[in-house]
């Protein structure tokens, strides 16, 4: 796989990650009473005097993902350096830019060249193929 696909795919590694967090904190946090001014809402579930292991793991959890995202995003910045670096700065850049425009540019111009060539000839065998056909019509005799 090459470098900027291996980028590509720890940035989706990233976003997944971050989603997931995000998505498993507001599903899992417990609720937080606004105000203590505010009255309780009569469907609330009163708190648990006793938590248990699902306050636990949720203490836990947002350490464990967000070590994932730094685990992840450290990968990332281990890819990025691994990138190899530009040689000649913005200048030299510029310069291969355009020489690789002008080759295009030739190459594009040597293939319009071919297309209109085969055309022609196309046009050629379909003439030649319409002849051909004819004769043939005319050598048949009727019965």
């Amino acid at each position: 796989m090459d470098a900027i696909s291996q980028l590509q795919e720890q940035v989706n590694k990233i976003a997944t990650i971050a989603f997931t967090t995000i998505g498993t904190l507001q599903r899992d946090a417990p609720p937080v009473r606004i105000s203590p001014n505010y009255p309780e809402s009569e469907s609330a579930p009163p708190p648990n005097p006793n938590p248990t292991d699902d306050a636990t793991d949720f203490a836990v959890q947002p350490k464990l993902m967000s070590a994932d995202l730094v685990k992840a995003a450290k990968q990332f910045d281990a890819l990025v350096s691994a990138l190899p670096l530009s040689e000649g700065g913005e200048e030299a850049q510029l310069k291969r830019i355009a020489d690789l425009e002008a080759e295009n540019s030739l190459v594009g111009q040597e293939l319009e060249k071919q297309l209109e060539a085969a055309e022609r000839e196309l046009d050629e065998v379909r003439e030649l193929f319409g002849q051909a056909a004819d004769h043939c019509l005319n050598l048949k005799k009727p019965e």
